[in-house]
């Protein structure tokens, strides 16, 4: 069964991720109203966004912290075929979730791979050429339960999940700000549509000002 996967940006008005400063404190107070018990991340924005050290690896493996039934806390999933990061302890050990774990292809390295065994860190391994999201996300509601699905990314990992209809939400914080350019660093980055028929349309489930300047947005694909 797929879990139900929610693609949640802060953007500036015209889109935009990068640049915007905007409110992390008001972005993740808005996390805060799922019972999200997964979140997917692609390897660029861990490694470029949020931990530029896990490219470094690390000289030794540690022991993970024993498991607890009782903790609430969410899974983190990386996709990360290519095998970039090396330094799975300094992105486990983070109070934010309770594990994590990566998500692979059958054309990752199996030097790779033997480095996650040696570091304990769990994995999937699904699709040829790259992951294979739509079998990922059963895997993981088969092994963990997981029925909520939040992505922390952007545009490239969203766009695939939009285009591959896995998409069930889409919410977006918009900033009190325009960034303009050319370069797609929007929310949503996929190849350009040959017709009609690739558009994903959207439904309005919520929406809310907030802070005067802010307004926050809930969407449901429309499938």
């Amino acid at each position: 069964m797929l879990p139900h996967v929610i693609v949640y940006n802060g953007a500036s008005v015209d889109g935009r991720l990068d640049w915007g400063l905007g409110d992390e404190g008001l972005y993740y107070e808005f996390v805060s109203r799922w019972n999200v018990d997964a979140m997917l991340s692609g390897s660029n924005t861990i490694l470029v966004a949020q931990f530029p050290e896990a490219l470094a690896e690390s000289p030794v493996a540690l022991e993970p912290s024993p498991s607890d039934a009782a903790d609430a806390r969410q899974l983190l999933v990386i996709v990360d075929s290519r095998g970039r990061i090396r330094n799975w302890p300094v992105i486990r050990y983070q109070p934010y979730w309770r594990d994590a774990m990566a998500l692979c292809s059958h054309a990752t390295p199996r030097s790779y791979l033997d480095y996650l065994k040696e570091q304990q860190i769990d994995y999937i391994v699904a699709g040829d050429d790259r992951v294979d999201l739509r079998a990922a996300l059963e895997e993981l509601n088969a092994r963990y339960g997981v029925q909520v699905v939040r992505v922390d990314s952007g545009g490239i990992l969203n766009g695939v999940l939009l285009r591959a209809g896995l998409v069930d939400e889409v919410c977006v914080l918009v900033n009190p700000e325009l960034v303009g350019g050319t370069t797609p660093r929007s929310m949503f980055v996929a190849p350009d549509l040959t017709s009609p028929a690739g558009v994903i349309r959207l439904r309005l489930l919520d929406i809310e000002r907030v802070r005067s300047d802010y307004v926050w947005l809930r969407y449901e694909v429309v499938k």
